[in-house]
């Protein structure tokens, strides 16, 4: 049983200690968490139900690893208390400071309603509150964020369609971390995320890759960028769009290594013979404009 905080509260850096985080064997087959090649900064950080692998030096998430029991989901009301996480320096997160009085969303990675399930609702709603801490957050454009059922309900979806077959996900997802990204507040802000969705298919694991822009389509991006960086104010954001993508392409994107879920991915696509730089799409990408646009077999 895994010992929760106070009820209702953020957990001690004692009590995140005792996380056990990702489970790589939730889905009966072994899905390790995906790691960045040996000689980048990174530190682990497990908290109920899911597992960042933090960039210190870009301070946001490299990747993030979620179990999404559809079977013990709880419906709660949102908490909405973001937390600077106290195994790490403050000014190791990306924390207040990034989102005061601009259009800047934190947004998720591991969303809070597919961390909020258990056996008790006392567990689902310690893992819903588990999910706001800076750790687990990026800057998004409000018009990105707020209210895009297209993005946010991609997990829905893909439990509903795994619930044929087996009721569990495992959900991978974080920003694509590129040097290139605008500098704003002593970060640099990304202009892509990436998800993927594994779940067991047919008795066979099986997965799904999807990339999220919000590079703005102007004529002279990186002019834009250049003044918004001399004045300080907020680099320009464009509105999101979504794709499907092969699995390989987000592992060359992020030098995330993700060999197995491509072997399993079900888009039949071959991967680009290059990343595209952000902004643009890659060949074979499926560009979605709703959840009926979503490839899960052939």
């Amino acid at each position: 049983m895994t010992n929760l905080a106070t009820p209702f509260a953020g957990a001690s850096a004692q009590e995140l200690e005792s996380r056990t985080g990702y489970d790589p064997a939730f889905l009966g087959v072994d899905v390790p968490m995906p790691e960045l090649p040996a000689g980048l900064p990174t530190v682990m950080l497990r908290y109920l139900h899911y597992s960042v692998l933090f960039r210190p030096d870009r301070r946001f998430a490299a990747a993030t690893a979620v179990d999404m029991d559809g079977a013990h989901m709880v419906s709660l009301e949102r908490s909405d208390r973001w937390l600077l996480d106290p195994r790490l320096a403050a000014e190791l997160q990306a924390g207040p400071a990034v989102y005061a009085h601009n259009d800047l969303d934190r947004g998720h990675l591991v969303r809070r309603a597919s961390s909020a399930w258990g056996l008790t609702e006392d567990e689902a709603r310690q893992a819903e509150i588990e999910t706001f801490y800076f750790t687990n957050a990026a800057p998004q454009a409000a018009l990105f964020n707020q209210g895009h059922e297209l993005w946010l309900g991609l997990e829905d979806y893909l439990q509903e369609h795994a619930e044929t077959f087996d009721r569990k996900l495992a959900v991978f997802a974080g920003p694509v971390l590129a040097p290139t990204d605008p500098p704003y507040r002593g970060i640099r802000i990304p202009l892509r995320f990436w998800k993927i969705a594994a779940f067991v298919q047919d008795g066979r694991l099986a997965a799904t890759g999807y990339l999220l822009d919000q590079t703005p389509l102007v004529h002279d991006r990186d002019a834009a960028f250049r003044a918004a960086a001399e004045t300080g104010t907020l680099p320009p954001l464009g509105a999101y769009r979504t794709f499907q993508l092969p699995i390989a392409d987000i592992g060359a994107m992020t030098g995330l290594g993700l060999d197995q879920l491509a072997a399993v991915d079900l888009l039949p696509t071959e991967p680009s013979l290059a990343p595209p730089p952000p902004g643009q799409a890659g060949a074979g990408w499926v560009e979605l404009h709703s959840l009926e646009d979503v490839v899960t077999g052939a």
